[in-house]
């Protein structure tokens, strides 16, 4: 659900970002347990990582 609000925000934003399906991914799954994390969304700006859909967050990181 946050997954897919984190995408139409930045596609809405004109942002370009790489999806990845920790589901279908067991890269994307390491990578995230290596982040501390164990939860989705996670959106990684500039090595900073942004977890949920933390709107202020991102458009901060982004430069909105």
């Amino acid at each position: 659900m946050f997954c897919e609000k984190v995408k139409e925000y930045l596609s809405q934003k004109n942002v370009k970002f790489i999806e990845r399906d920790v589901s279908k991914d067991a890269k994307a799954i390491n990578d995230l347990k290596k982040m501390g994390v164990m939860t989705t969304p996670v959106t990684v700006i500039d090595d900073q990582v942004v977890v949920g859909f933390d709107q202020q967050k991102i458009e901060r990181l982004i430069g909105l």
